[in-house]
This record gives structure tokens, sequence and C-alpha cells, in this order.
């Protein structure tokens, strides 16, 4: 009895280690279940400057907006040369910020054109234990070991026509990394094997609908998310003229909501079986261009664009850059126009709102029960969740600031335009 006693305690302590192993990395592009949220970060610092609850700030050379990414001691990040020839792979120490990896990955003689807010490194990385996979759209995919830094396996001919450069991330799902390929002349979404690279599906955006869109409007830049609707898992992908789900073992559509003329950024979000996005544009007969968040219940099939599976609308400004946040019910977001909400998720509804004078490009991550804003001018706004806006803390670092933050344990990993800050408690 004492034996099976013993046992049973160090497979309950072994299982606490795993989770809190788990728990303490940033694996993705808005952490591990790509939502924004570090669920074990309780003293996370809601104060700082650039002489306080610095641990350590490192110069990133060339420019990039790609996040960091981190799996146990190592933060991953990605840069490129300013004129987008010479793509790099970095990796540094999460406690020191010594540099541990510095990898040139891609090399070219020519290069594409670029929005001048874009980079040529603006995908976030994905990682897991043992291998990192880094994407610069057109550019090259590679998948490269943590332990060594030596490359597994490199893609080259996934290619589109950017025109304002990339921007989607990649996702892990299972046996696959899962990557978006959307410019002006093709638009399609491709699975490939994790330990090869090799395709194992690739799916076109629905010809029907992007041949009416203009060339410029078929883009789009968005990262997908993953639910599980009825036992299935539903790749949630939207695009400039269309949100789908798709089959994610086999890439098959199951079902589409149809809005938008152009371009969308903003990746989906999820909480309670329910499904909210961006719409790309839309253009009224009076030309006031918007877009629009929608709500879904993603347990349709076919286009459930006029039915009741879509169970409100929310009118915004076009462009919108960062992802909301969703937690317990309340979706906290600042618009391109500087305005900030917080939704009931429910019903649509506005519980707050406040005009802000910063731009908001960098999507909000969440630890121990408050919200980071990080501003394009580097100031972070600390909020409390819940129904009253309530500003903890504002604090200011030197640099713009377009990536999201990673949050692990109780530091927060923040990239300006000219260095990479880990911060807290000293």
């Amino acid at each position: 009895m004492r034996k099976l006693q013993a046992i049973t305690i160090a497979a309950l302590l072994f299982s606490v280690i795993s989770l809190n192993a788990q728990n303490s990395n940033w694996s993705h592009f808005r952490g591990n279940n790509l939502d924004g949220i570090c669920r074990d970060g309780q003293n996370v610092p809601t104060k700082w400057n650039d002489s306080t609850n610095v641990l350590w700030k490192v110069p990133v050379s060339g420019k990039g907006w790609s996040s960091p990414v981190v799996w146990g001691e190592q933060v991953w990040l990605t840069t490129a040369s300013t004129d987008g020839k010479q793509m790099y792979g970095l990796c540094l120490n999460k406690k020191t910020g010594k540099e541990i990896f510095n990898l040139k990955l891609f090399e070219s003689a020519s290069t594409y054109q670029k929005h001048d807010f874009n980079t040529y490194a603006t995908p976030t990385p994905c990682i897991e234990q043992g291998f990192v996979y880094i994407h610069f759209g057109t550019s090259g995919t590679a998948c490269v070991k943590t332990k060594d830094g030596s490359v597994a396996w490199k893609r080259t001919d996934l290619n589109c026509e950017h025109v304002q450069g990339p921007a989607s991330s990649p996702i892990i799902y299972k046996n696959m990394v899962i990557l978006h390929i959307e410019g002006t002349d093709v638009q399609y979404i491709v699975a490939l094997e994790k330990a090869t690279g090799k395709t194992i599906w690739k799916t076109d955006r629905p010809k029907e609908l992007y041949d009416k869109l203009k060339p410029i409007g078929k883009k789009a830049y968005i990262t997908p998310v993953v639910i599980n609707v009825k036992g299935r898992d539903l790749l949630i992908s939207n695009g400039s003229g269309v949100c789908i789900a798709y089959d994610i073992i086999t890439g098959k559509e199951v079902w589409r909501f149809v809005q938008g003329e152009d371009s969308t950024i903003s990746m989906p979000f999820t909480e309670n079986g329910m499904v909210y996005f961006y719409t790309g544009f839309v253009t009224p007969p009076d030309d006031n261009q918007y877009s629009e968040i929608i709500a879904i219940d993603p347990g349709g099939k076919g286009d459930i664009t006029s039915t009741p599976y879509v169970k409100w609308r929310f009118k915004e400004p076009v462009l919108q850059l960062l992802t909301p946040l969703i937690k317990d019910g309340l979706i906290y977001t600042i618009n391109t126009k500087n305005q900030f909400f917080c939704l009931d998720a429910a019903t649509g509804s506005q519980i707050y709102t406040r005009r802000m004078t910063a731009k908001y490009n960098s999507s909000p991550v969440c630890a121990g029960g408050n919200i980071y804003f990080t501003s394009v001018s580097g100031e972070t706004m600390v909020i409390k969740e819940g129904k009253k806006l309530d500003i903890v803390s504002r604090n200011k670092i030197d640099g713009e600031v377009y990536a999201t933050p990673a949050i692990t344990g109780n530091t927060i990993i923040i990239r300006t335009a000219d260095n990479l800050y880990c911060i807290g408690q000293k």
C-alpha cells in the first residue's frame, strides 16, 4: 500500500512539474493556446521603465516585428537585413539575454517590395521541445533543431506576391506545421509534416469569391486558431473575402462566412465554444469603409453568412492590426481609431469605452488578473480584468513596439525596434 501511495504521489508530482514546464513556455504568437494568456504568471511586474525591473536588455540587429517565443531557457525571434536579402533566426538565453545562436537561414540576391510599416521578418516563429519553425513568408520556411542550431529542413517553394510584406505566423498542430500563403496572385493554406517539411495537404481559397476581388484586395496576414467542435478540430482562418472553418486533418472546408473585399490582419479568437473575428473591408454606397467583429457559433455547415449561427456583429474601422483579448466572457480591444472597447462576448454590447491617445498595433496579453496593452511608442498600459476600466500603471521603455510581448513564468519579454527587454521583479 505504501509503495502504491509513493508511486501515486510521484506521478502527481511529475504531472504538476510537466504542467508547470508547459505553462512556463510561450510557444506561438500570442502564447501556447494562441489566446494571449499566461496561466501561471501570478507575479508578472506591473511597473517598470528603462532602469527599473529590467532583468536584461540586448540589442537586436536588422529589422523585424516578429514576436519572441520561449521554450525552456531559450528565447527565439527573427530579424532581417533592412533590404530584405538576408533572413536570420536568433536564440538568446532567457536568464541572461546572452546570444546562443545567430543563424542566417535564407539569402537572396533580390527581394520584393513591402509596406513602410511592415518588415521582412514579421511572422512569429513557433516552437516545441527540440525544434523551432521559422517562417519568412515567400522567402522561406525552416525547421531548426534547438539543441545545436542545425537546420532539419527548409522550404523555399511556398511563394506568393506579398506586395506589402509577410505577417502570417505558423502554428503547430500535432504532426503538422500550418502556414498561410496569401498574396495578390495566390491564396492558399498548407500543412507541412513537422519531421520532414513535406506537404500533407494544400487548400486554395475559393476561386469563385476571390476572382471578384481586386488583386490588392486578395492578400491577408492572419494567423489561424483551432477550436474543437463536436469532437472535431477545426482550423478557423479569415481571409480578406471570407472566414472559413477547415477540417484541420484534411484541409477540407466545413463552413464559410462571406464578407469583405480587402485585407485581414487580426487573427480570430475563441472562448466557450464561440468564434470571433474581424472581417475584411466593406465599402457601402457612401464609400465610408468599415470592418466588423463577427461572433459565430462554429457548429454549422456550408455557407452560414445569413444564418442563426451568426450571433452578433460590431462595426469597427478597417485595417485592424492587433488581435483582441477575450477572458471570462469579456473582449478587450483597441481599434485603429485608438478607441478602447470592453465588449460582452455573449451579446457584443459595450461594457465600457474610452478614447486613447496612443496607437496600439501590438496585441494585448494577460497574466495574473492584469491585461497588458503596449503602444507603438513603447508604453505598456496595464489594466485590471473586469467590467470597469481600472488602469494599474503606464510603463515606458525606449523604442517603437509592433511585436506582441511574451509572458513566461513571472517575466515579460518585449521587443522594440532595436532591443529585446526581459522585465521581471529584481
